[in-house]
């Protein structure tokens, strides 16, 4: 084992719950951060997008990384009946979403990619979100009080909305919120083991 204290991590992630996620992990990191457009391939397979955004956001970030730092990259995307709900535009869109996924099964994947100056490698993790039936008054109540709009999917499992819609989930709870903590670690190590 690695010991955490002896990483240096650059988190390239404006993401507030994955800076939250990677310090109550035991991680230090500083932050660097470049906007990246989230365009991907038409063709590209769904399962797959997450694991090649997460590589594109780490281009802009490579050269400014120490020799000794490891970056890290993360996209999370939302999957019903083969679609990808993305980050709603505005309320109306966040109550479509959230009335597709109703009453359904979907699923969370997210894409993580590692990178120093001279190699990058990705990873996915998905997980398999149940809701029960939400009611109008439900959705409207939680897009009112709380902020959907930075969330793929228009909801955030940790929220009001998880508390109270999901009945169970199959697979990794932190990669939901954005970060599937159990596979980075254990890709984190062999990754820096495979550098030494």
């Amino acid at each position: 084992m690695i010991p955490l204290e002896s990483l240096h991590i650059v988190l390239a992630s404006q993401s507030p719950r994955r800076q939250q996620l990677l310090k109550e992990a035991g991680f230090s990191f500083r932050l660097f951060t470049k906007d990246v457009e989230e365009t991907y391939p038409a063709e590209l397979p769904v399962t797959e997008v997450a694991a090649y955004l997460a590589l594109k956001k780490g281009i802009p970030i490579i050269e400014h990384l120490q020799t000794d730092e490891v970056g890290i990259t993360a996209d999370t995307i939302v999957v019903l009946d083969n679609d990808i709900l993305g980050k709603p535009k505005d309320e109306a869109q966040a109550f479509d979403y959230l009335s597709r996924l109703s009453g359904k099964v979907h699923e969370v994947i997210t894409g993580v990619a590692l990178h120093t100056r001279t190699k990058q490698q990705a990873f996915s993790v998905s997980t398999k979100v149940y809701f029960r039936k939400l009611s109008d008054e439900e959705i409207r109540y939680y897009i009112s009080n709380y902020q959907p709009y930075d969330k793929a999917g228009a909801y955030a499992i940790q929220e009001w909305i998880g508390m109270v819609g999901i009945l169970k989930i199959e697979g990794c709870y932190f990669n939901v919120m954005g970060l599937p903590l159990f596979q980075l670690y254990q890709e984190l190590q062999a990754f820096i083991e495979d550098g030494e």
